[in-house]
């Protein structure tokens, strides 16, 4: 594998911003930054006030539009199509829910605070992603 400067300025920068607006989210508004909690929060009624959750989530939409625009980062191939996506996305929220959080929450939040249960949710995580990622490539012949 090549080095790619150009793909690790890119991370860095993602990284660096997404722990900005977690210090921010929290210095500002004493909330911890998940993507899945503050979506749910935009869904449900009775989940108070939600300035913030449009914010963060209106943030995550126009960063991801302007990097596809300008070609920083350029859009995925989308191999199983829009239907498969859509469960993907429906399977993940749900799994979310099940962990009483995102790997945003757990992962940024939870573990700069040394939360043991985000520890193991990670732990859980990185585990189904492996195992997901070695099924689809010897299992289905992916």
């Amino acid at each position: 594998m090549v080095w790619d400067a150009d793909a690790a300025l890119r991370a860095l920068a993602g990284g660096a911003l997404i722990g900005l607006a977690a210090a921010l989210l929290l210095l500002l508004q004493g909330r911890i930054a998940g993507v899945s909690g503050a979506l749910k929060g935009l869904l449900v009624l009775d989940a108070g006030p939600g300035g913030w959750r449009s914010g963060f989530v209106g943030g995550l939409l126009v960063a991801g539009a302007v990097a596809a625009v300008t070609g920083w980062v350029p859009p995925p191939p989308l191999a199983g199509g829009w239907v498969l996506l859509g469960v993907a996305g429906l399977v993940t929220g749900v799994g979310a829910g099940l962990a009483n959080g995102c790997t945003s929450g757990h992962g940024v939040c939870g573990l700069s605070n040394l939360s043991l249960r985000s520890g193991v949710a990670i732990a859980i995580f990185m585990l189904t992603a492996g195992l997901t990622v070695y099924v689809a490539r010897h299992g289905l012949g992916a």
